[in-house]
C-alpha cells in the first residue's frame, strides 16, 4: 500500500457488479476528462458477465490517454466492499468514486480540482448532477433534493436527506478521508457506500457546492438501488442502515446527547414509515412515542457542541468565491432552457444522445 500521494493526481474509484451493459459510458467519460492526471481503479465485485472482458478492452486506451488504469477483483461483496478493495491502491491527491453506470462531464474532475487548488482551506468540494433515462435518454427530475447550496456544514442535513448524496458529485482530499480511516477501510454492509464515505468526512469539514451540473446519473430499472424489495427484504435493509449508522456515529466520535438524540429520532422515523407501510400498527405506535418523548411534539433536537469534538480542518477564507460559469456553460444551460420541454429537447435529443453513446462505444 502507497501512502506517499501523489500531488495533483485525482484517483478514481468505481465499484462494478455486472455491468457489461453500462460500463462502457462511465469508462468513455472518464477518457473524455479535460483534467492530465487520473488513476482509473475499476473494483470488480464478483462479476458474472462480461464485465472484465470489457474493462480489459480499456486498458490500451486508458495507456494511450496518459492515465494509469487499475482493474481490481474479488468476489461478491457489495458495493462497500468493493471500495475497499479500490482504496488500498490510492495514490492521488484527490479521490472520487462515481458510479459505474453514470457519466462524468469532460470538465468535471477539472472544475473540482481547480476550486481545491484555489482554496486550500477546504478539504472537500462537490458539484450539482442531472438525470437521464438510460434507455431513451430523456432527461429526469432529480431523485434527491438539492437543499441550500450555500450551507457548508452538511453532515445533518445529508443523514436527513435535506441534500444530495450522489456519490458522483462530491471530491474529497485523499489525506483527509484516510485520516479518517487509516486502514483505508469503510464500514462493510450489504447496503450503501456513500454514507460510510461522506458521513464521518462531513462531519469534519465543511464542503461547498460548485454550481454546475458535471454528473449525469442514468436511471435504469435494473440497478441495485432500484431493485424492488419484499417485506423482509425492505426491513433487513432499515436494520443495516440503523447498524450502519451507530458505527458511523462512533467513527465520528458523536457523544454529546442532543446529538445521540437526533441519531435516535432519525431512526424512529423511518420505523414508523416502514412500519406503517407493511400495517404494523404496534410497532409503528412503539416508534412514535419515541418520537413524541425526543421532541415534546416539536420540532428535532439540534445538536449541542460536542466535549470532545473532532479536530475541524481551519476555518476557509469568507467569503470564498465560487468560480463562476464559464460563458459557453452559460449559453449551453441557457439554450436547454428553451428547448427541454419542446420537440427538440423532448424527441431530438434523446435520439441524438443515443447516437452519441453509440458512437462512443464504437470508438
Amino acid at each position: 500500500m502507497n501512502d506517499n500521494l501523489r500531488a495533483g493526481l485525482v484517483s478514481i474509484v468505481t465499484p462494478v457488479f455486472n455491468g457489461e451493459e453500462h460500463l462502457s459510458r462511465l469508462l468513455d467519460s472518464v477518457l473524455a476528462q479535460t483534467y492530465p492526471q487520473i488513476q482509473m481503479i475499476l473494483s470488480d465485485d464478483g462479476s458474472d458477465d462480461r464485465t472484465l472482458e470489457l474493462a480489459e478492452s480499456y486498458r490500451e486506451k486508458f495507456s494511450a490517454r496518459g492515465y494509469s488504469f487499475q482493474i481490481v477483483t474479488g468476489p461478491h461483496a457489495f458495493a462497500a466492499g468493493a471500495v475497499n478493495r479500490g482504496l488500498r491502491y490510492v495514490e492521488g491527491e484527490f479521490l472520487i468514486w462515481p458510479d459505474s453506470d453514470d457519466v462524468l462531464e469532460p470538465e468535471s474532475v477539472e472544475a473540482r480540482v481547480s476550486f481545491l487548488q484555489e482554496h486550500p482551506a477546504y478539504r472537500c468540494v462537490r458539484s450539482l448532477s442531472y438525470y437521464f433515462d438510460a434507455r431513451t435518454g430523456e432527461r429526469l427530475r432529480r431523485d434527491e433534493k438539492t437543499g441550500d447550496l450555500d450551507k457548508e456544514e452538511l453532515f445533518w442535513d445529508i443523514l436527513e436527506s435535506r441534500t444530495f448524496v450522489c456519490c458522483g458529485c462530491y471530491m474529497l482530499r485523499s489525506q483527509a478521508f484516510f485520516h479518517i480511516y487509516p486502514q483505508r477501510r469503510i464500514p462493510e454492509y450489504p447496503v450503501g457506500q456513500n454514507f460510510q464515505m461522506l458521513l464521518p468526512f462531513m462531519y469534519r469539514h465543511p464542503c461547498p457546492t460548485i454550481p454546475l451540473e458535471l454528473y449525469g446519473v442514468y436511471v435504469r430499472p435494473g440497478s441495485h438501488s432500484r431493485s424492488p424489495l419484499d417485506q423482509a427484504q425492505e426491513e433487513r435493509k432499515y436494520q443495516y442502515y440503523e447498524d450502519m449508522i451507530d458505527e458511523l456515529a462512533a467513527v465520528c466520535g458523536i457523544a454529546d446527547q442532543p446529538s445521540l438524540d437526533r441519531l435516535a429520532l432519525w431512526k424512529a422515523r423511518r420505523r414508523v414509515q416502514i412500519s406503517l407501510k407493511y400495517g404494523r400498527k404496534e410497532a409503528a405506535a412503539q416508534a412514535q412515542r419515541l418520537i413524541d418523548r425526543l421532541t415534546g411534539g416539536e420540532k428535532p433536537l439540534k445538536p449541542a457542541p460536542a466535549s470532545n469534538p473532532p479536530p475541524k480542518s481551519p476555518a476557509p477564507p469568507q467569503p470564498a468565491a465560487l468560480p463562476q460559469k464559464p460563458w459557453h456553460l452559460l449559453l449551453k444551460d441557457a439554450a436547454w432552457k428553451l428547448v427541454e420541454r419542446n420537440w427538440l429537447g423532448t424527441w431530438l435529443y434523446p435520439r441524438w444522445r443515443r447516437f452519441w453513446d453509440s458512437l462512443h462505444k464504437r470508438g
